[in-house]
């Protein structure tokens, strides 16, 4: 192969680099990088150069940050550390979202404070063409206070995945063939809040806040977000050959679907899908499967 082949191989395969890395936004960042805060900005402090931050909540006020910018399919991922002790009444919550008033859609992380000693409840939901009400609630195997854990959604044109570290703890499929909403076509921002809902929070309610233990502090770190920005490559959201459209991404390998059910029998404390009183035809999209 001639000096001239070989240059002209090379500037191919490097614009073909540049070609990928101009659709598909994606890399550990530091927070200010990829985020900003949308109240409160005395409420969270940068740590390790802006790699980490904290999230504090008092009486004062709760605090919260939002990526910025959209996103239209991908994986968003970080590691949380949520408060440690009687975190009763307090909600932290890590979500994607719309941010469109009518007809939204989003896929909800939050992590429902308990009494000292009980476990934390991490409760999902799913917003799909602006209907929502699927929420579901697992009791977290670890204590999540302890040490940082990694919280994970992965969106694709095949399904939605939730995960704690490698863990798959919610499925929610594209049965558009079945006229079963999945969200598509509204790119997303990624979100997250450290509020006070003692309303509903701990035990529908019953377990309200004690402020004598704020300030209540969360740390995230690592923040991870790959998917196709919006505005961007208009073709970008499309590509099958974006890594999460992967066939790998398509549906549970067979660990991950051991995973699923074995959180699903011994830690799912409540499931939208066998709530009769709320649903008592069971909605569609239960019978779907993983």
């Amino acid at each position: 192969m001639t000096m001239a082949t070989l240059s002209s191989a090379f500037l191919f395969i490097f614009s073909c680099f540049l070609a990928c890395s101009i659709s598909v936004s994606g890399r550990p960042a530091t927070f200010l990088e990829d985020f900003r805060i949308t109240w409160s900005d005395s409420h969270i402090k940068q740590i390790d150069g802006g790699r980490a931050i904290q999230l504090i909540l008092d009486q004062n006020s709760g605090c919260g940050f939002a990526s910025k910018r959209r996103y239209l399919f991908g994986r968003v991922s970080m590691k949380i550390k949520l408060i440690p002790g009687d975190s009763a009444g307090t909600v932290t919550a890590f979500y994607m979202n719309s941010d469109t008033d009518t007809v939204r859609d989003e896929l909800d992380f939050e992590f429902l404070g308990n009494r000292t000693g009980q476990p934390y409840t991490v409760q999902t939901n799913i917003y799909a063409h602006g209907k929502g009400d699927k929420e579901q609630r697992v009791n977290l195997w670890f204590d999540p206070a302890a040490d940082f854990h990694t919280y994970t959604i992965i969106w694709n044109h095949h399904h939605i995945v939730f995960y704690v570290d490698e863990v798959p703890i919610r499925v929610y499929k594209n049965n558009e063939a079945k006229n079963i909403p999945y969200p598509k076509f509204q790119p997303m921002g990624v979100y997250s809040t450290l509020w006070e809902a003692d309303d509903w929070a701990t035990r529908g309610g019953l377990e309200k806040i004690d402020w004598s233990k704020a300030p209540f502090l969360a740390y995230y770190k690592d923040f991870d977000i790959e998917g196709c920005p919006v505005p961007g490559p208009a073709n970008c959201a499309s590509n099958p050959r974006n890594w999460w459209e992967g066939t790998a991404y398509q549906a549970l390998n067979a660990m991950e679907a051991r995973r699923y059910r074995w959180v699903r029998m011994n830690h799912m404390i409540y499931d939208y899908c066998t709530d009769k009183s709320r649903y008592p035809v069971t909605p569609p999209e239960c019978m779907a499967g993983i």
